[in-house]
């Protein structure tokens, strides 16, 4: 999996609207225990709406419309990141979406 950065617009399985990727490594409490899931994204072109929030994981993308913008920061970011994941990230739940 390599990880989208932020800006990214995807259609989600089963989905049939644009999602704008907003953030990564969202840790959220789902059925009373703390998940992880590879991003957080809004409805695309609305953006942030605090009342439809989506989190789901790379493996729940269908297709990707628009990769976003990425620098030597955003590199940096997911190489920290992926270190993150194999090592305290490993003991996180992945959460599991409703698609």
């Amino acid at each position: 999996m390599k990880l989208l950065p932020i800006g990214s617009i995807v259609y989600l399985m089963g989905g049939n609207q644009k999602v704008v990727i907003l953030n990564r490594g969202a840790v959220v409490l789902q059925n009373e225990k703390e998940v992880l899931f590879d991003y957080t994204g809004a409805m695309y072109p609305e953006g942030l709406n605090p009342n439809q929030v989506y989190y789901f994981n790379h493996s729940d993308i269908d297709e990707i419309i628009f990769t976003g913008y990425s620098d030597k920061d955003e590199e940096r970011f997911v190489s920290l990141f992926e270190k993150w994941l194999n090592n305290e990230g490993k003991s996180i739940e992945r959460g599991k979406t409703d698609i």
